[in-house]
């Protein structure tokens, strides 16, 4: 009597048919089951391995009302006495959002994201170490946000502890001492190598002297991008293209320590959101990714605002706080 064999591929049974080629290996399952039991228990354990075995459905994201978020920005950019770009993307339903995407505009600190892409790398490479040390002198120390300005000159901290002051509390002498470790023209560089030439850093803050572009860095400060090129730098921070899905974890989780919650962040409450600002007097800026039912990142630039307050209620973060809440209504949460 010819044995029966089992093979999977067909139309017919889930994956299952009959047929004459070699013999299947005998499961548990089947070696104990009476003789004419043994092909249907073959039968039902392949159908389980299949089952179990195969890939979880594909998971489904809502959409948003693109009339009603794009009356709401629209809304928002004319009611804003200055001008204002904006880039936004949802990574997981690809819908785009953008008002002068590609307009160059000033970062102001929203520049020190790519200082931290670029060390990252760097430390990747085995080229720093974030333990190296780093040694604070008098000269090194200069005005603005951060800490590090006010520390007696000698301290020593390490590369990771000035990233760290760097992005959450946007210490210029910490970014300073890691822009004389990495070169500036690094980040150069590591932007033009992630397809974002128009992302620079010109100089050191508060430092114009040192600055490798100074026409550009007469024009823009400290350092310039777009709306859609910062917006494309989170977008591989959240993917885990920018550096490695380790290192740009890492980083997602230092943005998210960032202690300036008074632009696109003033009405978010409980969500964990990496993201980094940016300001001078006629400027603000803020990219950020916000993690909700899906990921969407969101970045906002102005120039030429009229208030060019140092409050709270500026105008600029207020126009941008409206856009973090459009951004946080328009798709569900978690």
């Amino acid at each position: 009597m010819k044995k029966m064999t089992v093979v999977t591929r067909t139309r017919s049974v889930r994956g299952i048919c009959f047929c004459r080629s070699a013999a299947p290996s005998r499961s548990p399952l089947v070696a104990f089951a009476p003789r004419g039991r043994r092909l249907a228990t073959l039968v039902m354990t392949q159908l389980f391995l299949a089952t179990t075995g195969s890939a979880q459905a594909p998971r489904t994201f809502v959409r948003t009302d693109s009339a009603v978020l794009g009356r709401t920005l629209q809304g928002i950019a004319a009611a804003h006495d200055g001008v204002l770009g904006y880039s936004i993307s949802n990574l997981d339903t690809g819908e785009r959002f953008s008002l002068r995407g590609d307009e160059t505009f000033s970062t102001a600190s929203l520049i020190k994201v790519p200082i931290l892409v670029t060390l990252y790398d760097l430390a990747e490479q085995k080229q720093l170490s974030l333990d190296d040390p780093l040694t604070v002198l008098k000269i090194d120390q200069v005005p603005g946000s951060g800490v590090l300005q006010f520390m007696r000159p000698g301290m020593t901290l390490t590369v990771n502890d000035a990233a760290a002051l760097m992005i959450v509390l946007s210490d210029n002498t910490a970014t300073n001492l890691l822009l004389d470790r990495i070169i500036i023209r690094r980040v150069w560089q590591k932007m033009e190598a992630l397809g974002l030439p128009h992302t620079k850093v010109h100089s050191k803050t508060f430092l114009r002297i040192s600055s490798v572009a100074m026409d550009s860095s007469v024009k823009y400060g400290l350092g310039v991008s777009t709306p859609n090129e910062m917006a494309r730098l989170f977008e591989l921070l959240a993917q885990g293209k920018a550096v490695s899905p380790a290192a740009d974890s890492t980083m997602l989780a230092l943005l998210a320590q960032n202690a300036d919650g008074e632009l696109m962040q003033r009405t978010i409450d409980g969500m964990s959101v990496p993201h980094k600002t940016g300001a001078t007097d006629s400027v603000r800026t803020e990219c950020a990714l916000f993690r909700l039912q899906s990921r969407v990142v969101a970045c906002g630039f102005t120039k030429q605002n009229a208030d060019i307050r140092w409050l709270v209620d500026n105008e600029a973060q207020v126009t941008l706080g409206k856009l973090g809440a459009a951004v946080v209504a328009a798709w569900p949460k978690k």
